[in-house]
């Protein structure tokens, strides 16, 4: 069994909790929280499962490395502490371990990763011996394996457009909702995640990966950003009031440009209600879909709706990108030490339970 510590319990580290504890390969030997109240909870709890784990959640990081856990799925936020996110893996590298994250945005792309963060990282795994796989969670396997598993599959491909389509209604993430992506918020406030240059280093890495795949060169990678205001005001179950005449939706795309023209396409439709921006691409049902097309020879759209037991679509889709990279910890543990990207680690199978 490969001994895999969990760092962070939020959106992502509580479906890795479940993740590891599915996993016939993985055993889950701790999990590391910052908040003081969660220290002494078990896991399960933590997760949300409906039974307790036996593993206690502990805040002594440098207690958990020591015990040189095989593989650490890390968790917590990078939106707003990338710095700290950063050194969090790099620690965990250092001290031999696999990680896998979504939080290391510009290692998506790890080839063509800012030296600033892929040096450390490198010197990491040369010292301790360790590896790293960062995938997202919009999801990463629907703008890297899945667009570039499809367009196989006719005889022209004219454009890649990958799409999540989502409505934060039912989200809860509050921070990020309201002051990354600026929901709620007048429509002059600068929303960090739709600043210039931001959408291109958190999505910019898979369309070059896409390029990559497919063997064409990018000209460059351009950024189209729309906005829409509410035009009533709306309650939602989590998050509580926005107000009519506040940023209510924003649609953009990272475009990479091939001869002059937009060929490889990563779009983002996000809404705080289904009734901001009607005009904008929705999804087939509910509240959330990821949509790859394929304009070509033929012209092949494939829509993943993916929904947690209670049919919620954001943990359902939030648990297929926790998936994928729990499930390429074994291939990783089996791999030489290094930095590796969505074109280099294999998809796993399922397992039937």
């Amino acid at each position: 069994m490969i001994s895999t510590i969990v760092w962070g319990t939020g959106n992502v580290g509580r479906l890795a909790i479940k993740a590891v504890d599915a996993h016939p390969a993985l055993e889950l030997s701790a999990v590391i929280v910052h908040n003081p109240a969660k220290v002494g909870k078990d896991a399960g709890e933590l997760a949300g499962m409906e039974r307790e784990l036996g593993v206690v959640a502990t805040d002594d990081i440098e207690a958990v490395l020591a015990a040189k856990p095989r593989a650490v799925v890390y968790g917590a936020s990078g939106d707003i502490r990338p710095d700290d996110a950063l050194a969090d893996v790099v620690r965990a590298i250092g001290a031999g371990a696999v990680v896998v994250t979504p939080a290391l945005y510009a290692l998506y792309d790890q080839r063509n990763a800012p030296a600033e963060v892929r040096d450390p990282v490198a010197t990491a795994v040369e010292s301790g011996g360790g590896s790293l796989f960062a995938n997202g969670v919009d999801p990463g396997w629907g703008n890297d394996i899945l667009p570039l598993l499809i367009s196989g599959l006719g005889s022209r491909v004219d454009v890649i457009r990958c799409q999540e389509i989502f409505d934060y209604t039912t989200y809860d993430q509050e921070d990020s909702v309201r002051y990354l992506v600026g929901m709620g918020q007048p429509m002059d406030y600068d929303a960090p995640m739709i600043a210039a240059t931001v959408p291109t280093m958190v999505w910019g890495g898979q369309v070059r990966m896409i390029a990559r795949g497919l063997g064409v060169e990018l000209d460059e990678i351009r950024e189209v950003v729309e906005r829409r205001p509410l035009e009533q005001s709306v309650t939602t179950t989590t998050m509580g009031d926005f107000e009519a005449g506040t940023q209510g939706a924003i649609r953009f795309e990272v475009q990479g440009i091939v001869a002059g023209e937009p060929r490889i396409i990563c779009e983002h439709v996000t809404r705080i209600h289904a009734s901001c921006a009607p005009e904008w691409p929705v999804p087939p049902t509910g509240d959330g879909a990821h949509r790859v097309i394929i304009e070509g020879e033929p012209r092949i759209e494939v829509s993943v709706e993916a929904t947690d037991v209670t049919g919620n679509r954001a943990e359902g889709g939030n648990a297929t990108a926790v998936g994928r990279l729990v499930g390429a910890i074994e291939w990783l543990v089996a791999a030489e030490p290094g930095l590796y990207d969505a074109l280099d680690v294999p998809l796993r199978y399922g397992t039937l339970s």
